[in-house]
């Protein structure tokens, strides 16, 4: 029996460190260590953000504000307007990309 509750547990705890992975994010991830050539991976850099998502699940003005955000932090442009889009390219859970490019008005 408590072999059954520990397994249950287990898996309510898996369910809900799975609710996270669904956010969308940056594809932009530091490097410690790297010469500063090799300091960021993934497909995305202050001018040209890529947003990594989940079609089914995030909406198209959230997934905007993410790239908006990203070029108005970097001072690279106003907003973000989208240049393309790629499918199963990120994470299992988050398969599609959308790139974007920083426009200044």
């Amino acid at each position: 029996m408590a072999r059954a509750n520990l397994c249950v547990l287990g898996g309510m705890l898996l369910l809900l460190g799975a609710c996270s992975a669904f956010s969308p994010y940056v594809d932009r991830r530091r490097n410690a260590g790297a010469p500063p050539e090799q300091l960021y991976v993934g497909r995305s850099t202050k001018t040209n953000p890529s947003v990594c998502y989940n079609i089914l699940t995030t909406d198209y003005p959230a997934v905007k504000k993410l790239a908006d955000d990203e070029c108005t932090k970097h001072k690279t442009g106003n907003y973000a307007e989208p240049v393309s889009q790629e499918a199963f390219s990120c994470k299992l859970l988050l398969p599609a990309r959308i790139n974007f490019k920083c426009i200044t008005k």
